[in-house]
């Protein structure tokens, strides 16, 4: 590793790198390593509320024979299909 005062013998090159120093120590002496903080920024994060969620619809019940009747017809369609290009059910 090159010392900086071995790179320029006016010091211009040290001043710098002393101004940087003291700018990282400027910055890292607010930060605190303390981690007995009763919330984290995770916690935080899972206790606020977003407004732009999406929920979920419910769909409005069927009576059990009227779904029966619908299961079977959509079965029918599927069999009595004329093209059997595909393998899938159309509605």
């Amino acid at each position: 590793m090159v010392n900086s005062e071995e790179i320029s013998p006016d010091g211009k090159d040290r001043d710098e790198s002393d101004l940087i120093n003291a700018e990282f120590e400027s910055m890292v002496a607010g930060l605190s390593l303390d981690e007995s903080a009763p919330t984290t920024y995770l916690d935080e994060l899972d206790r606020r509320e977003d407004e732009n969620h999406f929920i979920a619809p419910i769909p409005p019940k069927k009576p059990i024979r009227l779904q029966i009747r619908q299961a079977i017809n959509g079965f029918l369609s599927w069999k009595d299909r004329r093209s059997h290009d595909d393998d899938g059910i159309h509605l």
